[in-house]
């Protein structure tokens, strides 16, 4: 299942391309420290799968990795069924909170290593 295409509604592309030109500073942190295939493998902003945009995405080891900000504390069930939906095509989901990626990096750079490390074996 591993680096399968996952389809997307087209229409997802624009409000993807938006999205990375405004990217939150944490999403910003993170990135600086993912990109350039950081852990071997290689991750992709604000990538359309189904009819949602996730964070960050690995095709190879079908990684995403979400950035929870405060407006996520109110929308629990809808990222529950988005997460599921996707789940459903073997996606595995990492979530951190704006205030682990500003105050703990380390911790959350550690967490996404043994993750990557666990999916490509």
């Amino acid at each position: 299942m591993k680096n399968k295409i996952i389809p997307y509604n087209p229409e997802l592309k624009a409000l993807a391309r938006q999205l990375r030109k405004h990217s939150t500073l944490p999403e910003v942190l993170l990135w600086q420290h993912i990109k350039q295939r950081a852990y071997g493998v290689q991750f992709n902003r604000q990538v359309p799968m189904l009819n949602y945009i996730v964070d960050f995405y690995c095709h190879e080891i079908g990684l995403a990795i979400e950035i929870d900000g405060d407006c996520h504390e109110h929308r629990f069930i809808y990222d529950a069924k988005r997460q599921a939906e996707l789940e459903a095509y073997s996606v595995t989901f990492l979530r951190f909170s704006n205030d682990a990626i500003k105050k703990n990096m380390f911790s959350v750079l550690l967490v996404i290593e043994v993750k990557v490390g666990e999916l490509r074996d």
